[in-house]
């Protein structure tokens, strides 16, 4: 997929409204590796998380489930902790945050035919298990895609039915096979995929091999693959290949380096290749990109 040519913004933020007595709607803005979430510790919140674009992750029951583009979670609060991590250091989404205790006892009395109550969704997704998954579908991306552009001057009525659009879908969304332990990662994968992420972005200029990162981290292929990919989303090339290209248009915006210069710092002794792997990603070839970055600044 192309990636859109903006100006990276590095701040993160996360924006919270409240639509009724115990239910928020939060933006979360993230651009970090970390990010915190202060969450109430009592046993009858929970959130409604859905990530549009992006990863982020939740620990649960001793292992992690990840989100990614178009996915959602029901989750517990207090057992995900308030410490978030994005292993891609970017994630947007939508938060909502429910407090049975404190919702009204009607949140829809006046449509006939909807039927919504916090508490037994609290019972239906979070009994037994700390955090439940809904993978992309249409559905879920229908209600949460105008909840992302909603204009100013109708947006507190306009959360309240979106919220209840989303309640009345989830009272209704049959279990099946949703489930966060299907696509999770134990702590060992976590800190495996993690020290090799870290190894391998420290030195991009390199080609290592998968037979050599078994004998740096004394692991075998399978067990790094499926560990890098149940953490990252995909796999250690698509992986590196993308960060690669991202940190060669940092440095296409942002420094008077030639093009055959930032080829050769990550790894490419043919311009020509750099050129053809950097087009896949962005679209345009690094000097289309490098005018285009330049114009946008000097708007």
């Amino acid at each position: 997929m192309k990636r859109e040519i903006v100006k990276y913004q590095a701040a993160s933020e996360s924006v919270t409204h409240s639509v009724y007595p115990g239910i928020e709607l939060i933006y979360n803005d993230i651009h970090t590796s970390e990010f915190r979430l202060d969450r109430p510790d009592e046993d009858s919140i929970f959130e409604i998380s859905h990530c549009r674009e992006g990863r982020v992750e939740f620990s649960f029951g001793g292992g992690y489930c990840y989100l990614s583009d178009g996915d959602l979670a029901v989750v517990r609060g207090r057992d995900t902790g308030n410490i978030m991590r994005c292993p891609l250091s970017h994630y947007h989404g939508i938060t909502v945050r429910i407090n049975p205790a404190l919702t009204p006892r009607c949140l829809s009395c006046f449509l006939d035919d909807v039927n919504v109550e916090p508490s037994a969704l609290l019972d239906k997704y979070c009994h037994g298990q700390s955090c439940y998954i809904v993978r992309s579908k249409p559905e879920v991306s229908h209600i949460f895609s105008e909840l992302y552009s909603v204009p100013e001057q109708i947006r507190r009525g306009y959360y309240k039915v979106k919220i209840l659009e989303l309640l009345l879908f989830l009272s209704a969304n049959d279990l099946g096979a949703d489930c966060a332990s299907e696509r999770s990662a134990t702590p060992n994968q976590v800190r495996l995929a993690t020290q090799i992420h870290d190894f391998l972005t420290g030195r991009l200029d390199d080609h290592i091999t998968l037979d050599e990162l078994s004998g740096i981290f004394h692991a075998s292929g399978t067990l790094i693959k499926c560990s890098f990919k149940a953490v990252y989303g995909v796999s250690i090339n698509s992986y590196i290949r993308t960060h690669k290209m991202q940190a060669a248009a940092l440095m296409l915006r942002g420094s008077g380096a030639t093009v055959l210069e930032i080829a050769g710092r990550f790894g490419y002794d043919n311009p020509s290749k750099f050129a053809c792997a950097f087009r896949r990603e962005y679209g345009v070839s690094p000097n289309e990109y490098r005018n285009m970055s330049y114009t946008q600044m000097n708007i």
